[in-house]
């Protein structure tokens, strides 16, 4: 029932794509003394749903539709970070992987509160 409110779908995809991020960042640390790594990043969830509302198009929910391309499954990493490598090829940048974090831990809080505040006013509006 709630999937199909638009509010409470894009509360989940902003969770989601946070949770993406997140992944990522995680990644990127684990991988901060491996040699020649290159830190990746995930484009910010307004710039991928703008890009993603943008010419809108058919999309194949289930393999037996015809025609239409693929839903998406996920955030697209987008091309690697520019910062500065270390002797070894590595790009990862622990300062700036920790600032992702605290930005993506922000990002995931504020779709949770997006969907308890959409879950308040349906209980306010059923007389709850």
């Amino acid at each position: 029932m709630f999937e199909k409110l638009d509010m409470f779908r894009i509360s989940a995809a902003m969770a989601r794509h946070a949770g993406d991020r997140q992944a990522l960042t995680a990644q990127n640390i684990a991988n901060a003394d491996t040699p020649g790594y290159r830190s990746a990043r995930i484009a910010s969830f307004s710039d991928s749903y703008r890009t993603s509302s943008e010419g809108v198009a058919q999309q194949r929910t289930r393999s037996t539709h015809l025609g239409g391309g693929a839903m998406s499954g996920g955030a697209v990493r987008s091309s690697i970070a520019s910062t500065e490598e270390s002797p070894n090829g590595n790009s990862v940048s622990i300062e700036e992987e920790m600032l992702q974090a605290a930005e993506n831990q922000r990002e995931h809080e504020r779709a949770l509160a997006i969907y308890r505040h959409g879950l308040t006013v349906l209980r306010s509006a059923l007389g709850r």
